[in-house]
């Protein structure tokens, strides 16, 4: 890919081919308004003299639902082990010391780097769960939203879109009343939450802001209870369910099992998203598909922490909104993410084709893709996405020459997109009607 360009795309322009309401749908015009959304969506229709005729088909972005942007500049860098024991505790430690030391310009350099690889990897949004605020002996800095501003500055020097999650941090563990000495840089109250919110959502072009909670275990009961009551018009992310070191911290504290606990006592809706769920049972998979709150699924960083897999097929049946993140950064792309989650299952069950449904959706690419692709828009705050009217003019531009996707037929472009690895097939993105990475040329 080219760098950014910040030059607008013709206001009209013509597809061979788009993914629009779960196939492929021929010969698409897409008109693009003043605001960058795009105004119509036409399939079935003769390319007008004035349109860019764009060279391959074309997909909409998908949301990266879950990052931590300065953890890239972590990737490579704990993949040795030292003692007798390594997992996902012995990895945050380490993980700690990259918090302690970066700066604002260093996140911001770092962020700006991420941004352009997650273009690459065929995200237009990123929703950063932002739990990094303070200077690095733990005081907030003269402008209390320095490391949040710092990745509106990065996101705004590649054309990615930003939804901020400014994290509830107060503790480090069930039985503890505070952080520990290396998460100082941490530290938040609901009214820290709220301020951060305001002071974040639009910060910058693409930028908006919603909430989140670090995990049951960093944030109390009633903080939890008064920061979903205090915001209420945007999204809000939660750890939870990642470890099972976790879940049994959770059972002993409260009696309840995380997602058990959060079912019962935080009145989830669909504006919640329950990042990672990895360790969830089947009646809590059916208790969060009754209050219409999301699951945000890691792949690539789950398989680096050990984590485990989630029970994907109970999740899909159930009908729970899935979306999909980058978190650790250990991969940047989502065709990567859903490869990994679909072989994890793969390997787990020991079938094929596990996430694909017979009777709707026999093609486990279509149908994990669209469901990344509702449930992404979901955990950004976003209520139209997509190549549909009204929606954010956001797509990419698929080179059918790569080598991976070379011989296949039309029908099998998004199998090949995700299975056929390993693929770069992303010659272009938009973001908000502007190219800003590669060209239709």
């Amino acid at each position: 890919m080219s760098t950014l360009q910040r030059e607008p795309a013709p206001s009209l322009l013509w597809a061979p081919r788009a993914w629009i309401d779960g196939r492929w749908q021929d010969s698409v015009l897409l008109a693009i308004d003043a605001q960058g959304h795009w105004q119509a969506v036409t399939p079935g229709q003769p390319c007008p003299p004035q349109a860019q005729v764009l060279p391959g088909p074309v997909l909409p972005g998908l949301v990266d639902a879950h990052s931590h942007a300065f953890q890239r500049a972590f990737v490579g860098l704990a993949e040795r082990r030292d003692s007798a024991h390594d997992d996902f505790w012995s990895w945050r430690d380490r993980m700690y010391g990259v918090a302690l030391r970066i700066t604002p310009d260093e996140l911001q350099a770092v962020a700006t780097h991420l941004y352009a690889e997650l273009l690459a990897g065929g995200y237009t949004q990123v929703c950063e769960f932002h739990y990094l605020h303070h200077a690095p002996d733990g005081q907030p800095y003269a402008e209390p939203a320095a490391m949040g501003l710092a990745l509106a500055r990065a996101a705004q020097a590649t054309g990615i879109g930003l939804t901020l999650l400014p994290v509830l941090y107060e503790r480090a563990g069930f039985t503890q009343p505070q952080l520990r000495a290396d998460q100082r840089r941490f530290a938040t109250t609901v009214a820290d939450v709220l301020a951060l919110q305001r002071a974040l959502h639009g910060a910058g072009p693409r930028v908006t802001a919603g909430v989140a909670v670090h995990s049951l275990r960093a944030a109390r009961a009633e903080s939890i209870t008064a920061l979903a009551a205090a915001f209420e018009d945007g999204p809000l992310h939660i750890h939870v369910a990642e470890q099972t070191g976790e879940v049994e911290d959770c059972l002993a504290a409260t009696g309840c099992r995380p997602i058990e606990w959060l079912t019962r006592h935080a009145r989830l809706g669909a504006r919640w998203h329950l990042v990672h769920a990895t360790h969830a049972t089947p009646q809590e998979i059916d208790a969060v598909a009754a209050t219409g709150a999301c699951v945000v699924l890691c792949p690539g960083t789950e398989a680096n922490l050990g984590d485990g897999l989630p029970d994907l097929p109970r999740w899909l049946a159930a009908g729970v909104p899935l979306s999909v993140g980058s978190d650790s950064q250990v991969t940047r792309s989502w065709p990567e993410e859903l490869r990994w989650l679909e072989y994890g299952q793969r390997l787990l069950l020991r079938q094929r084709n596990v996430a694909a449904d017979p009777a709707t959706q026999p093609a486990t690419a279509a149908r994990l893709f669209d469901r990344m692709l509702a449930g992404g828009a979901a955990a950004a705050g976003f209520s139209r996405w997509g190549l549909l009217a009204g929606a954010r003019a956001d797509l990419l531009l698929l080179d059918t020459h790569d080598a991976a996707l070379a011989g296949l037929p039309p029908s099998h472009t998004l199998d090949g997109v995700i299975f056929a690895a390993p693929v770069r097939p992303f010659s272009a993105v938009m973001v908000g009607g502007r190219w800003v990475a590669g060209g239709p040329g």
